[in-house]
C-alpha cells in the first residue's frame, strides 16, 4: 500500500499545476502578440479550444480513472501535460499555438474528477486534506501570473512554457516512481456520510444545481477581477504590477478560506455550513456592484473568500456522497458543468459589461447566486456527519 501522505502531497502539487498550465498564456499572450504580428483580440480566442477540452473531457478523464487507474491517470497528467506545455512553447504561429493550447486543455482535464477521487480515498480528515489541496490549487491560481510574468522577464515567453512544462514530466517520474498502483479498498469510513437513499438524488441534484450557478459565476468573476481592479480601486495607481499585486492578495485570501473551511467540514454537519456560506456570496455580490475604493476592496475579497470557501464545500459533498467506485465519475459530472461554463461566462461578462458596467455585470451575478443559498436549504441532515474529528 502507498503511504497516504506521498499520494496526497502529489496530488496537490498536481492541483497547482494544473491551474497554473491552463492560464499561462492569459500572461505570456501579452509578449506574443507582438512577436506574432497578431493583434491581442485576436490571439486570445485561441485559448477556447483549451478550456472546451478542460471540461468536456472531465468525463472520459473520469470513467478510465474509475474503470482502469487513478495513479497511471495521474502519471498522463504530468508526463503527457507537461509535455503539451512545453511542446506549445515551440509554436511558431497562431495555428500550432491553438494545437498546444488544446492539447494543454485537454491533459489537464485529468486532474480534477481523478485526482480529487484519488485525494478523498486516502484521505484521514477529509475536510482537512480538501481546504489544503484547495490552497494549492489556488495558489496555483495566485502564481501563475508571477511564474510566468518573471520567466518572460528573463528569458522570453517561450520559457514561460518550457520550464513548467519540464518540471511537471520531472515530478511525474518520480510519482511513478513513489506511487504504485493499488486495488482500491474503498474510502475510510469517517470520510462516509450515512443518509437514506431517498436523499441520494436529491443531494445529487443540489451539486448540480450549485456546480452550474457557482461555475458560471466563479469564471465570470475571475475574468472579471482584473479589470473591477482597475476601474474602481485606484488609491494604489492602475500599474499592472499593482493590479496583479491587488489580485493576488484578494486570491491569497481565497486560498486562506478553503483552508479554514476544510476544517470546519471534519468538526461540523455539512448543512450547518453550506447554508450560510450559500446565502453570503449573493450580499457580497450586490455590494460590488456599487462599491469602490476600499469598500471594493473588502466587497471582492468576500466575493472569493464565500466563493472559494463554496468550492471547498463542493468537493466534500462529492467525496462524502459518492462510493468509491464511483467517485471520479461523479467528480467529473461536476467539474464538466463547473468547467463547461466557463466560456458561456466570459460573453457573458463582455455583453454585461457592454450593457451596463459592472453594476449590472455584478447584480446579474448575485441574482444567480441565490440560487446557491435557496438549494442549500434543501440538504438533507446526515445522522453521522456531525460527529467531530478526532483530535491529532
Amino acid at each position: 500500500m502507498n503511504r497516504a501522505s506521498t499520494v496526497i502531497a502529489y496530488i496537490n502539487i498536481a492541483h497547482a499545476l494544473d491551474h497554473l498550465f491552463m492560464l499561462i498564456f492569459a500572461t505570456a499572450v501579452l509578449t506574443m502578440a507582438t512577436e506574432f504580428g497578431v493583434p491581442f483580440g485576436e490571439l486570445l480566442p485561441l485559448s477556447v479550444g483549451g478550456f472546451i477540452a478542460f471540461g468536456a473531457l472531465s468525463l472520459p478523464a473520469g470513467w478510465l480513472g474509475d474503470a482502469w487507474s487513478r495513479r497511471n491517470m495521474i502519471a498522463i497528467f504530468f508526463i503527457g501535460g507537461g509535455l503539451a506545455v512545453a511542446a506549445t512553447g515551440f509554436a511558431r504561429n497562431p495555428t500550432e499555438l491553438a494545437i498546444g493550447l488544446t492539447a494543454i486543455g485537454a491533459f489537464g482535464a485529468i486532474y480534477h474528477p481523478v485526482g480529487t477521487a484519488m485525494l478523498v480515498s486516502h484521505a484521514e480528515r477529509l475536510g482537512r486534506e480538501i481546504g489544503i489541496n484547495g490552497v494549492w490549487g489556488n495558489l496555483g491560481v495566485a502564481f501563475s501570473a508571477l511564474v510566468t510574468g518573471g520567466l518572460m522577464q528573463l528569458f522570453g515567453w517561450r520559457a514561460a512554457f518550457f520550464v513548467p512544462g519540464l518540471v511537471s514530466v520531472a515530478i511525474g517520474f518520480a510519482f511513478l516512481a513513489q506511487v504504485k498502483d493499488e486495488k482500491r479498498l474503498g474510502s475510510k469510513a469517517s470520510n462516509q456520510a450515512r443518509i437514506g437513499k431517498a436523499d441520494m438524488m436529491r443531494v445529487f441534484s443540489i451539486l448540480l444545481v450549485v456546480a452550474f450557478a457557482l461555475g458560471l459565476t466563479f469564471n465570470a468573476v475571475t475574468v472579471a477581477l482584473p479589470k473591477l481592479i482597475e476601474e474602481r480601486v485606484t488609491v494604489f495607481g492602475s500599474a499592472p504590477a499593482v493590479i496583479g499585486t491587488i489580485g493576488f492578495l484578494v486570491y491569497v485570501c481565497g486560498a486562506i478560506s478553503q483552508y479554514v473551511v476544510g476544517n470546519l467540514i471534519d468538526r461540523h454537519p455539512l448543512r450547518s455550513l453550506i447554508i450560510p456560506i450559500g446565502f453570503a456570496i449573493a450580499p457580497f455580490l450586490f455590494i460590488a456592484s456599487v462599491a469602490s475604493e476600499w469598500a471594493m476592496l473588502v466587497a471582492a475579497t468576500g466575493v472569493v473568500v464565500t466563493m472559494y470557501s463554496q468550492v471547498t464545500i463542493n468537493d466534500a459533498m462529492t467525496g462524502k456522497y459518492t462510493s468509491d467506485e464511483w467517485r471520479a465519475r461523479a467528480f467529473a459530472a461536476r467539474y464538466t458543468i463547473t468547467f463547461g461554463v466557463g466560456a458561456a461566462a466570459v460573453g457573458l461578462v463582455a455583453w454585461l459589461h457592454r450593457t451596463g458596467g459592472f453594476a449590472l455585470t455584478f447584480q446579474v451575478l448575485g441574482l444567480l447566486c441565490l440560487i446557491i443559498g435557496l438549494a442549500a436549504l434543501a440538504f438533507p441532515a446526515d445522522r453521522q456527519d456531525a460527529r467531530a474529528a478526532p483530535a491529532e
